[in-house]
């Protein structure tokens, strides 16, 4: 943590932020004001929120807690479907003819939607699922790369009131089987292939492995790219295009209750199995009206660059959010540094980027490549940059507001999951920013930090992040697994959600999240965040990455070990390891000198470039590392293995 301010917002961002349009609409003084107000009348505050959604029928009662804040249900009687509110109320508006999509392909070649156009593919799409038997209450997966026609299917089974399955681009057969068998689902739209990094990646032959052996799964939908040869058909496929091409024609928006499931959306467990987190029409559009609307500043007048997969949350989000603030997105093939190393920052200039996001991961990478060309660039359409994935490290937080933010825009900080629906902790045009901070909790979020009792902890006391109440954003429950969905959020302190985050606020009221809990280690009695040792590893300059984890210790309890990617113009020898374990020891003190240092090639990563701290632990102790679909690279637990092994250091690790 820091305590110096770095920037500060002036009177145009103020008075042109949505936040103050919001308040000022509804006689709010000032931002603390807001916040008072949203903790002490929970029910005005998410009224004014529901202003914004267009209902198909207005709603009876606000939300229903008879079964408990675990499982509160909002807007009873009400009907509300998300297609409504991302397309059809911006038909006879500027935003119509406005561009919803450009899309950049790996060669460069774009093709532009416009609002209108994606409309009227999604009303054909969703014609045509109509057509060949899918209906409201299907659960159908989408299994696509990062296309236009991965927002079109979105909102298409939105709009028929199915139930959307996002899933990774990147699974193979057996990660695609768990979900959606567990999901119950019947239909799959994917694509033929894809191309990543200039190679191409077969798709629709991982379904076909997984369709064969799953007989629910009655149709598959193909989108042909025209890259895959000899791709097999059989009785249960049904080609996209064609499937469009007799759904022409408006098609009406089925009429789904409000707390109707939208999207079941799983994310990894520390056990085997996943969990698939539960969201609804009008949680989660209220929720991103919220977080993308009000406290990310997000306007129809920007241009959007967040690369994701609609795999994780940060897709659907986008294809939600964006079109329901009448936004342009613009969707990128394949990755921010191919084919060219500084292809991120080349986007920014040639689509003239306002609101970009940024995962630490990916900002570290470039650090590593030397920053692949930033200074080179302009950069200055960009007005808002947008961070979340994981916590920050000081030098690399410092390193993305020098070299693309140039001091003068704000990194706001964003902070919470794919259970909660979006964000806890955030950063906003309104209030000052100190590195890798978050200036405020959300409203209507009842965020707090607490000890092991269950007690909120005074200013700069770390304590587990926790929320006291149900948020309307906030999963249903976990697909068909209510007893598992107590225990992991609601079982530890009763009343209150826990997060598994450790966070910590300052006497000058900015948050700060120091990592997973379940990474917490405890090193002769204290409890330290994983975040903050390997900050201390970066700021030596000499570690791109670096995973943090406890082990067993006969005296402590646990001893710190660190496993590191190490900077390209870097070479390990007995120096360099006495700097870097001299940099932990003088940042915390003789207890947290490091058992072992250990240099690897890459760490384990999910699609989002979140590093997977259990899983390098998993491999370090050869335990069972627990869900590995979702990452980027699983070959790198292995390597894990092979380098604890090869340099000797299994009796050490294991106590």
């Amino acid at each position: 943590m820091t305590s110096d301010v770095v920037w500060r917002p002036n009177a145009e961002i103020i008075s042109n932020s949505n936040l103050v349009a919001f308040m000022e609409r509804h006689g709010i003084g000032n931002y603390a004001e807001l916040q008072q107000k949203a903790e002490l009348e929970p029910e005005w505050f998410w009224e004014a929120i529901l202003e914004n959604i267009d209902f198909q029928a207005p709603y009876k009662e606000l939300r229903d807690e008879r079964r408990g804040p675990e499982f509160t249900s909002w807007c009873i009687g009400g009907k509300a479907n998300i297609a409504q509110n991302c397309l059809a109320r911006h038909k006879h508006t500027p935003i119509w003819e406005s561009d919803a999509i450009v899309y950049e392909k790996e060669d460069g070649s774009t093709q532009t939607w416009t609002y209108q156009r994606l409309s009227d593919e999604v009303d054909a799409l969703a014609n045509g699922l109509r057509e060949i038997g899918c209906s409201r209450g299907d659960v159908i997966g989408l299994y696509l790369p990062n296309l236009p026609e991965a927002f079109a299917a979105f909102l298409a089974t939105a709009k028929i009131g199915a139930i959307v399955l996002p899933l990774f681009s990147g699974f193979g057969a057996a990660a695609l089987t768990d979900r959606l068998k567990d999901a119950g689902a019947s239909a799959i739209i994917t694509v033929d292939g894809t191309i990543r990094r200039g190679r191409l990646v077969e798709m629709k032959s991982v379904v076909d492995e997984v369709a064969t052996n799953l007989p629910q799964l009655e149709r598959v939908i193909v989108l042909k790219r025209a890259i895959c040869a000899g791709v097999e058909t059989y009785d249960r496929d049904y080609n996209y295009d064609e499937l469009i091409a007799k759904g022409t024609g408006a098609s009406h928006i089925e009429e789904t209750n409000a707390d109707d499931p939208l999207m079941l959306m799983y994310t990894s467990g520390t056990t085997g199995k996943p969990k698939g987190t539960v969201h609804t029409h009008v949680g989660f559009l209220a929720k991103l009206i919220l977080d993308m609307g009000l406290m990310l500043d997000l306007k129809s007048t920007d241009r959007l660059l967040w690369i994701s997969d609609m795999g994780w949350l940060v897709g659907p989000l986008i294809a939600v959010g964006a079109t329901n603030s009448g936004a342009t997105t613009l969707i990128v093939e394949g990755g921010p540094d191919f084919p060219d190393a500084g292809r991120m920052w080349r986007l920014i200039d040639e689509h003239q980027i306002s609101f970009l996001g940024l995962a630490p991961t990916i900002a570290r990478s470039f650090m590593k490549a030397d920053g692949a060309g930033v200074e080179d660039r302009k950069l200055s359409s960009l007005r808002v940059l947008v961070s979340t994935g994981e916590a920050w490290t000081a030098d690399a937080w410092n390193w993305v507001f020098d070299k693309v933010c140039r001091r003068r825009i704000p990194i706001l900080n964003y902070s919470g999951g794919t259970e909660v629906g979006g964000g806890i902790l955030v950063g906003t045009v309104l209030h000052a920013m100190k590195p890798c901070a978050f200036t405020t909790a959300i409203p209507g979020m009842q965020a707090d930090i607490v000890d092991e009792t269950g007690k909120s902890v005074p200013d700069n006391v770390v304590g587990e992040l926790v929320l006291r109440g149900s948020s309307m954003g906030l999963s249903r429950s976990l697909w068909q697994d209510d007893h598992r969905y107590l225990e992991s959020y609601w079982q530890d302190f009763p009343g209150l959600w826990r997060q598994g985050d450790w966070a910590v606020r300052d006497d000058e009221g900015f948050w700060f999240i120091l990592g997973r809990s379940d990474d917490t280690l405890k090193i002769a009695g204290k409890r330290t965040g994983p975040a903050e040792i390997e900050g201390l590893l970066a700021g030596t300059g000499m570690v791109a990455e670096a995973a943090v984890i406890g082990i067993p210790h006969s005296v402590k309890g646990q001893s710190v070990g660190c496993v590191v990617v190490l900077m390209p113009d870097c070479s390990w020898n007995k120096d360099l390891m006495d700097v870097l374990e001299a940099a932990v020891v003088e940042g915390l003190g003789a207890p947290y000198r490091p058992s072992f240092i250990l240099p690897v090639a890459d760490l384990p990563k999910t699609r989002n470039m979140k590093v997977m701290r259990r899983m390098v632990r998993a491999a370090c102790l050869r335990e069972n590392p627990g869900d590995t679909s979702s990452l980027i690279n699983p070959e790198a637990v292995e390597e894990i293995k092979d380098a604890v092994k090869n340099a000797g250091l299994t009796k050490i690790i294991n106590g």
